[in-house]
């Protein structure tokens, strides 16, 4: 029998095996043998009956545990077992936890070792609580987006989600049973996450090489930063491939839409918020690559989040927020969808670096060629070029009203792209129809008609 995730052979005994023994305890338990090869042939060990007195004793003193040790006889040779049941509680070696994993020894560090502590005691990182957190604190966009999201997702009825917010926090179990709000509700529905959880916001920054370009900061609720990361990444960080089906104008982006949104609410579900560092999403003309940091157990490897396996989820209650929402499924789907997305939009799956400590995913982009420029016949370009003043119209008509109209008011008014605003904006300044006056943020429109100004 060779060596397991249950089974360790040592020739002979050392005083640091009593770690491959704390491994044991901290995972599924194990036996560890002693006085055979890693092959398991049997080579005996000498003084095998004072090692049955020192063993227990050592291992209990420096362990705090007791496992059973039996000296067998097989082959003509003295052999020690070491029998260890898994612990209900964190083993400790001389404060270092270890931890059995397949066929080796892992010692447990930083986000492992939180996820490991939180485990063993029954508790997750998010289920702790956060002083002093007034309801007054929490944002009402945040409890309107989950009430309107879990009714569209059909996981929640209307009469279970219109009831007062404290009510509503009291149904996802967003309290403590000392009657404070956990951090889970806190990073859900706070105003301003960063006061109490620093670093809990998603950073997006456009690069060439390894230069950015520019980037910006999403903030606030995760229910709010969920919805935003994405609108950003697909109205400012991405440019689409445009064809004609007949006379419909098609947008084709070079990454799959439900790929993207699927890894940035796992990055917001799974993200370890206890280091204190922001997801990081990087924007390349060929990729997008989405890092944050984790808790993973070191068997997680990129061939076992590419093939099927059951939900782990670090932030539980975070989850259970978002899947009510409708976000995330909880059965461990989350790669499977990213991948079907991929497909379905022509792209290559997405490729996983996986550690204890983070998880970064990258999207390579499709091959669509930019198609702006492709002929179409006179009745199609009749049509586009309706579709095109149309929009003009529209975007002169808006700021004729409103001089002060923003981006975000043009986009909502007229259903297009940042990047079709951008590229119709440009044309009317070229052609002479408007006038920017002032900085970006705090300046307003001029449409110039008849050579004249009308403000």
């Amino acid at each position: 029998m060779s060596e397991s995730q249950n089974i360790e052979y040592k020739e002979s005994w050392r005083d640091e095996y009593i770690k491959w023994i704390c491994g044991f305890a901290n995972a599924q338990g194990g036996t560890l043998f002693i006085g055979k090869d890693d092959s398991g042939k049997n080579i005996g060990v000498a003084n095998a009956k004072k090692l049955l007195e020192d063993i227990p004793n050592k291992i209990r003193d420096i362990l705090g545990i007791v496992p059973d040790v039996n000296l067998l006889h097989q082959d003509g040779c003295d052999i020690i077992e070491i029998t260890v049941e898994p612990s209900s509680f964190p083993v400790s070696y001389k404060g270092e936890y270890h931890y059995r994993c397949g066929s080796t020894k892992q010692q447990l560090k930083g986000n492992a070792l939180t996820q490991f502590l939180f485990k063993k005691t029954g508790l997750s990182w998010d289920a702790s609580e956060v002083n002093n957190v007034e309801l007054s604190a929490l944002s009402e966009v945040a409890f309107q987006i989950f009430r309107d999201k879990a009714i569209q997702s059909k996981r929640m009825n209307p009469e279970d989600v219109n009831i007062p917010n404290k009510e509503l926090l009291e149904k996802l179990n967003l309290f403590t049973d000392s009657g404070k709000l956990t951090k889970a509700g806190y990073l859900l529905f706070a105003k301003d996450t960063e006061k109490r959880a620093i670093g809990s916001f998603i950073k997006i920054g456009f690069f060439e090489g390894a230069e950015i370009i520019y980037q910006d900061e999403v903030k606030g609720p995760l229910l709010e930063q969920a919805q935003k990361t994405v609108d950003i990444i697909f109205s400012k960080y991405l440019k689409a491939a445009i064809s004609y089906q007949g006379v419909t104008r098609v947008e084709t982006f070079p990454f799959a839409y439900a790929a993207i949104r699927e890894a940035v609410y796992n990055a917001i579900v799974h993200r370890a918020y206890n280091c204190m560092n922001p997801t990081q999403i990087r924007v390349y003309a060929d990729k997008i690559v989405i890092s944050n940091d984790a808790a993973l157990s070191a068997d997680w490897t990129a061939k076992k989040f590419m093939s099927k396996h059951k939900s782990v989820r670090y932030n539980p209650l975070i989850a259970n927020t978002f899947f009510f929402a409708g976000f995330i499924e909880s059965w461990g789907r989350g790669i499977e969808r990213m991948c079907d997305a991929c497909r379905e939009n022509g792209n290559p799956l997405p490729e996983f670096d996986i550690s204890a400590d983070d998880v970064t995913i990258v999207f390579p982009a499709n091959n669509v060629v930019e198609m702006q420029d492709v002929p179409v016949n006179d009745t199609v370009n009749d049509t586009v070029n309706d579709t095109v003043n149309d929009t003009v119209k529209i975007i002169l008509a808006i700021i004729k009203k409103n001089p002060f109209a923003s981006y975000e008011d043009l986009i909502k008014e007229t259903g297009k792209s940042r990047m079709t605003i951008s590229r119709k904006l440009t044309e009317l300044k070229e052609q002479g129809l408007i006038q920017r006056i002032g900085a970006d943020k705090n300046g307003h429109w001029v449409v110039k008609t008849d050579g004249g100004e009308n403000k």
